[in-house]
């Protein structure tokens, strides 16, 4: 049998091959070479990384931001609405084969090849750190003049 016509019956029989399936169901839908910013289902129900993602987004102007359909609507409306303020692209991926750890992942059509593309939690916890150090400033010197 001719290859292209086994190729073709193949593809009807089982569907069209697909380029890294692994990656896909850990990235939700794309692949690890398109990936700008990753954030865990943790950041996101902790609603982290927003800002490291509206910076990305402003950067990556042509990106999509693909939502873990496993984490409620309720944790993910402040990433949509984010996305919507910057006319990027959403989806959310409901796959029940996949458990991916990622909440949000914002990615381009074409390889970038990041080398850092996880939101750290260091850089996370040290942002908020910081916004509670300074709040904790100020409780203390409005306590001093009660």
């Amino acid at each position: 049998m001719d290859k292209k016509i086994e190729d073709y019956i193949q593809e009807g029989i089982y569907g069209a091959k697909e380029i890294k399936p692994d990656e896909r169901r850990e990235y939700l839908g794309t692949i690890r070479e398109r990936v700008v910013l990753t954030l865990s289902r943790g950041q996101v129900i902790k609603q982290k990384g927003l800002s490291e993602l509206q910076i990305e987004m402003k950067n990556n102007p042509n990106a999509k931001l693909l939502l873990n359909g496993e984490v409620s609507n309720n944790y993910l409306m402040k990433y949509i609405k984010l996305a919507s303020k910057h006319k990027i692209q959403h989806t959310t991926i409901f796959n029940q084969e996949a458990d991916s750890k990622y909440g949000a992942v914002l990615a381009v059509d074409y390889a970038i090849n990041r080398e850092k593309i996880e939101l750290s939690s260091s850089s996370a916890q040290k942002k908020e750190k910081e916004g509670s150090s300074s709040s904790s400033l100020s409780n203390w010197i409005s306590s001093l003049f009660r």
